[in-house]
């Protein structure tokens, strides 16, 4: 079943199983993120557990080095 979330601001239909499949489909390096859920951050060792839900609203930071 497909299922309706926010991703970064950008409403989105799809199916995920979880955080990190998630991540891995829109080109995310795992390594690099942090994701938060409705509020709530997510620890890494949690995205091959949490399930994304209808209406969540998920923000992936990404870290970018520099000097």
């Amino acid at each position: 079943m497909r299922i309706i979330m926010k991703i970064n601001g950008k409403i989105t239909a799809a199916t995920y199983k979880n955080i990190e499949e998630l991540l891995t489909d829109n080109g995310y390096k795992i390594k690099y993120v942090a994701v938060e859920c409705n509020g709530n951050i997510i620890p890494k060792n949690m995205y091959g557990k949490y399930v994304p839900g209808a209406d969540d609203v998920i923000e992936v930071v990404t870290f970018v080095g520099g000097g």
